[in-house]
C-alpha cells in the first residue's frame, strides 16, 4: 500500500518533484566539485614537496649559514699559472657545499636514534662551477711616427727624446673561457629510500649499490645528461676525477634541482668535507606526529633547522598557492552555504506541496489514517527526492570534475628559500648566496574519491529527511475537519 501510494503521488507531481531535486542536486555536485578540486591541489602541492624533500621524507635537519665576515669574499676564485706558449688551455674546478653550513654525519646516527624517528640519512650537496678555455699570447710592436718635421716626444724619467719611433704596443691576445655550473649530490648509496636520489627513477642504466660507496661512478639527471649528451658510460671529470655515468635518473614529480648523483663518500672528497653533510633527511614512525618529532630534534640537538612539509608549503607561492586558498577557503564555505540553501528551499517547497494536500490528508485521517502513517508518507516522498537529487548532483559533479581533468588547467607554483639554510632540501643556490626561487608548472587533476561519493549520498538522504520532516510535521497537524472546510 504504502509504495502504490508513494508511487502514485510522485506520478501526479512530477514537477514539484523535479524542482526540489533539481535544488539539491546543485548543491550536491557543487559540494564533489570543490571537494575533487581541493583534492586535485593537495595532490599538486604534494608533487611540489615531493620534488623537493624525496618520496617518504617527513622532515630534514640543516644548519643556517652563517654570515660572512667583514671584508671577505664569498665568490669562487680560479687561478690559471702563466704558460710562455702562445695559446694555452687552461680548465680550472670550484667545488662549494651549498644549503648552509655543514654538519658531522656522526649527527645522522643521533637523530636517527631520537623518539618517533623511522629512518634518517645523510647528503651532501656542491655545486661545481668548471671554468676552461684558452689565452692567446698578444705582441709587442713599436710604433714609427709618420712625420719628419723634427716633433719630439718626451722620455723618461732622464728627460730624453726620440724620434721617429713610439712607444711599443701589445697588439692581438685574449682570452676565451667557457663557464659551467651544475648541482651535485652525495647521497648514503646504502639507504636510497631517502634523499635527493628518491623523487627521480632510473630510466637507462641502473642506480648505485650498496658497495659502490666509494666508487667513481655518476648517476646523472635525464635534462643535465640530454645537454652534455651523456649516456650510460660516458665520463666526466670533477677536479681531476674521472666518474663513469652508470645511470640516467627521470624525476617521478614535478622537477628535479640535482644534476650529478654521487656516493657520499666522493662528494665529500670534492668538497674537502669529510666526514661532513649538509642535509639529514629524516622519516618518522607516524606522519601524524612530525610536530613532536621535530620539537624533539631541535630540543636534543641544538644548532640546527628542523623543516617539515608543513613549512616547506609555506613557501610555495603563485597560481597554486592562491588556487589552493580559494578552493579550501572560499569554495568550501560557498558550497556550505549553497548547500544549506538547497535544504531549505527543499524544505520550504515540501511544506509549500503539503499545505496544497489538506483535502488529501485530511480524507486519509478521516479514514483511519494515524498521524504517523500520514508523517511516513510525506517522508518517504521527501526521500525519494532527495536520492533523485543525490544522483542527478553526484553525475553533475562527475561531470564538472571531469571537465576540470580533461582541460587539465597549468598552475604555476614559485618555490622560494626556507630561510637561512640555503634554500632548504634540495634548493639550489650558489656558492655563498641563498637560493634562487625556481617556478614549476603542474597540471591541475580533479579526482573524485569514493569517500566523496559517499558523502553525496548522504547530503542527498540528509536533504530529504530536513524536507520529510518539516512536511510531514506540518501533515501530522492536519485534522479531518481541514478536508471539509477545504471543500467548495
Amino acid at each position: 500500500m504504502f509504495g502504490i501510494y508513494l508511487k502514485r503521488e510522485l506520478s501526479r507531481r512530477k514537477k514539484a518533484a523535479l524542482v526540489i531535486a533539481m535544488g539539491l542536486a546543485l548543491g550536491i555536485a557543487l559540494v564533489i566539485t570543490v571537494n575533487s578540486v581541493s583534492a586535485g591541489m593537495n595532490q599538486a602541492q604534494d608533487k611540489v614537496l615531493k620534488s623537493l624533500y624525496g618520496l617518504g621524507t617527513d622532515m630534514t635537519v640543516t644548519k643556517a649559514q652563517s654570515a660572512p665576515k667583514a671584508g671577505s669574499s664569498q665568490g669562487p676564485n680560479f687561478d690559471f699559472d702563466a704558460k710562455s706558449s702562445s695559446s694555452t688551455k687552461q680548465s680550472s674546478d670550484r667545488v662549494n657545499t651549498q644549503g648552509g653550513q655543514t654538519l658531522a654525519s656522526s649527527l645522522v646516527a643521533k637523530v636517527s636514534s631520537q623518539k618517533g624517528v623511522a629512518s634518517a640519512v645523510g647528503a651532501l650537496t656542491l655545486n661545481v662551477t668548471k671554468v676552461d678555455g684558452s689565452f692567446t699570447q698578444g705582441k709587442a710592436k713599436s710604433s714609427t711616427s709618420g712625420s719628419s718635421s723634427g716633433s719630439s716626444q718626451q722620455g723618461g724619467p732622464g728627460g730624453g727624446t726620440s724620434s721617429g719611433s713610439g712607444q711599443p704596443q701589445v697588439q692581438g691576445g685574449g682570452a676565451s673561457f667557457n663557464v659551467n655550473s651544475y648541482s651535485v649530490a652525495g647521497i648514503d648509496v646504502t639507504d636510497q629510500a631517502l634523499g635527493p636520489l628518491s623523487t627521480s627513477k632510473i630510466t637507462s642504466g641502473k642506480t648505485f649499490t650498496s658497495a659502490q660507496t666509494d666508487a667513481k661512478v655518476a648517476v646523472v639527471s635525464k635534462s643535465y645528461a640530454k645537454s652534455k649528451k651523456y649516456k650510460v658510460g660516458s665520463t666526466f671529470t670533477v677536479s681531476g676525477t674521472k666518474f663513469t655515468v652508470i645511470g640516467i635518473a627521470t624525476p617521478s614529480s614535478s622537477e628535479s634541482t640535482t644534476d650529478v648523483y654521487l656516493p657520499l663518500k666522493q662528494a665529500q672528497t670534492l668538497g674537502d668535507s669529510k666526514n661532513k653533510v649538509t642535509t639529514i633527511y629524516v622519516k618518522a614512525t607516524d606522519s601524524k606526529q612530525i610536530s613532536a618529532v621535530k620539537s624533539t630534534i631541535q630540543k636534543n640537538i641544538s644548532g640546527t633547522t628542523v623543516t617539515t612539509s608543513a613549512d616547506l608549503a609555506s613557501t610555495v607561492s603563485g597560481s597554486l598557492s592562491t588556487a589552493s586558498n580559494l578552493a579550501t577557503s572560499v569554495g568550501k564555505w560557498l558550497s556550505i552555504a549553497v548547500l544549506i540553501a538547497a535544504f531549505l528551499v527543499a524544505a520550504l517547497l515540501t511544506s509549500s506541496a503539503v499545505s496544497r494536500r489538506v483535502r488529501e490528508f485530511g480524507t486519509l485521517k478521516a479514514l483511519g489514517w494515524p498521524s504517523r502513517k500520514v508523517t511516513r508518507q510525506v517522508v518517504g516522498e521527501s526521500m525519494v527526492n532527495g536520492l533523485i537529487g543525490g544522483a542527478l548532483g553526484i553525475a553533475l559533479g562527475l561531470a564538472a570534475a571531469y571537465t576540470v581533468t580533461a582541460i587539465s588547467p597549468k598552475l604555476t607554483a614559485q618555490l622560494g628559500s626556507t630561510g637561512g639554510a640555503g634554500g632548504g632540501p634540495g634548493g639550489q643556490g650558489g656558492p655563498g648566496r641563498q637560493a634562487t626561487a625556481s617556478t614549476v608548472q603542474i597540471a591541475l587533476n580533479a579526482p573524485v574519491s569514493l569517500t566523496t561519493i559517499a558523502l553525496a549520498v548522504g547530503l542527498a538522504v540528509t536533504g530529504g529527511l530536513i524536507a520529510g520532516a518539516m512536511g510531514g510535521w506540518r501533515a501530522s497537524r492536519m485534522r479531518p475537519a481541514d478536508a471539509l472546510r477545504s471543500v467548495s
